[in-house]
């Protein structure tokens, strides 16, 4: 009788610590074979994050944060999927203007936009900053809204990864993916605050990442309304973008979400704004910063990279007890099809 009751309390004892493998949240619970919550993670992040979550959601917790102020923002590029060897929209600008180079001669007598066609993304580390927001302006007006979102959605459901070989769509990080929906499951609100276009991501963002495009920020160019054969259309204009990055995060989740974060997910210095912005809520908050060290599986890079710099936010991490993610280590797992 002894030996059977230490068994039990052995099982119940595994029960317990047990949490970042077994789903017990009961809104998790709508089916018994459910994937377990943040499965993916190793299990000290998953300690923190569970943790967090639980003090924050229990009403008779100090911590506790009313549903309606539990907002959560994750930059996209670098976070939720990769952006390397560059940003997945660069590759997707350059696809774009090649489509319509026969109907656009004079991009061939522009420097910046036959260097751009004829040497493709080789070419786009001699750019600077202006000759980066002039294909990415061209690329991106002179059509209507419903056009893009199209071409957008076409592309990232065809277009292949040039290290994966898979769609874009399914190059997205699976713990990222099991975080969303624990956050959501948790009666968060998930947000996208990205220097990536907004309307590149808005038409997949919500099969992909369960992030409906009303909670996708990013940056924008000009846009009008025009009646055309009698529809209304919103047409894609030039005209000086506005960039979602760095210091203009704050502003952007200000303009359009109305709410200081509780929780904030980045990987480089450009999220570094956000990230004080979210750890001067009123709140107990969370940010996770996610250091790429997996040359194997992924990338590794930080200081020395095209996009994506991390350096000065990796020093504040420390300084703020941000959470931060070493993917090589921390990741058990970062493709679903790995």
């Amino acid at each position: 009788m002894k030996s059977i009751s230490f068994f039990f309390a052995l099982i119940i004892l595994a029960l317990c610590f047990s949490s970042c493998r077994q789903n017990t949240s009961s809104a998790s619970l709508k089916d018994a074979g459910q994937a377990a919550v943040l499965a993916s993670w190793a299990e000290t992040p998953c300690q923190v994050i569970e943790s967090w979550v639980k003090a924050v959601t229990d009403t008779a917790s100090p911590d506790f944060i009313p549903e309606a102020d539990r907002i959560a923002v994750f930059d996209n590029d670098g976070t939720l999927w990769p952006e390397q060897p560059v940003p997945a929209q660069m590759l997707f600008a350059i696809d774009y203007l090649k489509a319509r180079t026969a109907e656009n001669p004079a991009w061939q007598k522009d420097p910046v936009l036959k260097t751009i066609l004829n040497e493709g993304i080789g070419s786009l580390g001699k750019l600077d900053e202006a000759g980066l927001v002039k294909v990415m302006a061209v690329s991106h007006s002179g059509i209507t809204e419903q056009q893009f979102s199209e071409a957008a959605n076409r592309w990232i459901s065809t277009a292949l990864h040039p290290k994966f070989g898979k769609p874009f769509k399914q190059v997205v990080y699976q713990p990222m993916i099991e975080l969303l929906q624990y956050l959501r499951d948790n009666d968060f609100k998930t947000f996208i605050v990205s220097g990536g276009g907004a309307d590149f991501m808005r038409p997949w963002a919500e099969e992909v990442y369960g992030i409906p495009p009303y909670q996708v920020v990013g940056s924008y160019n000009e846009a009008v309304y025009e009646l055309r054969d009698g529809k209304p259309v919103i047409m894609k204009v030039a005209g000086k973008p506005f960039l979602d990055d760095a210091a203009a995060k704050p502003v952007a989740i200000h303009r359009f979400i109305g709410k200081v974060p509780v929780f904030c997910g980045g990987n480089s210095d450009g999220d570094q704004a956000m990230m004080q912005y979210t750890s001067g809520s009123k709140y107990r908050s969370l940010c996770l910063l996610l250091h790429h060290t997996d040359s194997i599986r992924e990338y590794a890079y930080d200081v020395k990279t095209l996009s994506g710099h991390l350096e000065s936010a990796l020093k504040e991490a420390e300084e703020k007890n941000w959470l931060v993610i070493d993917m090589q280590k921390d990741f058990k797992k970062i493709f679903s099809f790995e």
